[in-house]
């Protein structure tokens, strides 16, 4: 599984019996709870780097980590090299480690292991600007969809992704009978950590998701019993987004790489840009704390200099 790749790290190696099994109930608890699959593969990892340190610092139980031991490690990640690039490890790969191991403290307290609590902030700038699309960028993405079922696909995705801010497998899970048109809603059951969320749907979102059920998707030949909302062109529940989303950036001339996130995250900016309270825009995307939206913050501010 890819989820189980921290076993081949060195950090994970060295650590003792009781440190193995939490890492590997971390990934589990991961699994089970429905969390993205690129943090099924890394926060393991990282988690297995962090009681690593905590081990060769003396700390065999969790539940003994303070403070103190947080804060010397957090100076540790801000002095560790980057293995690939060289030079300093990023903000956002900090931001990332931190956030693993806010969840695996929530791991080891609802699986009833002594846990600890984490007070660390982050410091200093952000590099997530670059990965933020301008509104033109956007407009650019739809006008270079066709007029064809998969152009409407294209649109529907887009609408998912940007207009409703969607994670890339809350969008590809979605069946027909959660776009609920006539309530104006998106029913997302899926989410991280399984928990279902609505999304009012704005006029625009709407005329791109009816138009894909009424002249895209009936023209991908779903079969009968075919619940999926996205499909490809076999009638089955569609699996590429990213790809996709890769042709549309080549045909609008997007010369920066750009994923199905990036998406999400520039809906998000744009959103505060207008005016959004940070509350109203935590909901919208389904965080389960304010702090992981707060993130945007530092981006429009990094973005207006």
């Amino acid at each position: 599984m890819a989820g189980e790749k921290y076993k081949a790290t060195d950090f994970y190696r060295q650590l003792d019996p009781l440190y193995k099994r939490l890492v590997a109930g971390f990934a589990d608890w991961q699994r089970i709870l429905n969390y993205e699959k690129s943090s099924q593969r890394d926060m393991p990892k990282m988690i297995a780097e962090f009681l690593s340190y905590m081990q060769n610092n003396g700390i065999t139980d969790p539940s003994h980590i303070t403070e103190g031991h947080l804060q010397n490690y957090y100076s540790y990640l801000e002095q560790r090299p980057n293995k690939l690039r060289g030079g300093s490890i990023s903000k956002n790969y900090i931001r990332k480690h931190l956030q693993a191991i806010r969840r695996f403290a929530r791991y080891l307290g609802e699986s009833g292991h002594g846990s600890f609590v984490v007070n660390i902030k982050l410091t200093g700038r952000s590099s997530n600007v670059k990965d933020i699309l301008l509104p033109i960028e956007i407009s650019e993405l739809y006008e270079h969809t066709t007029d064809d079922p998969l152009g409407y696909r294209d649109r529907a995705m887009l609408a998912l992704y940007y207009g409703c801010g969607l994670r890339k497998q809350e969008g590809l899970s979605l069946d027909v009978e959660d776009v609920q048109l006539e309530k104006e809603l998106l029913l997302v059951r899926k989410g991280k950590g399984y928990k279902a969320r609505y999304i009012p749907l704005s006029k625009q979102n709407l005329k791109y998701l009816s138009d894909y059920l009424l002249y895209g998707r009936p023209y991908l030949n779903p079969g009968k019993n075919e619940k999926a909302f996205l499909l490809g062109v076999t009638g089955k529940r569609y699996t590429d987004a990213f790809g996709r989303i890769q042709l549309l950036r080549h045909r609008a001339g997007i010369a920066r790489p750009i994923g199905v996130h990036t998406l999400r995250h520039s809906i998000a900016t744009h959103l505060l840009q207008s005016g959004m309270q940070l509350e109203h825009i935590q909901r919208f995307l389904g965080h389960s704390s304010l702090e992981s939206t707060q993130i945007y913050t530092h981006i429009v501010a990094e973005s207006q200099k």
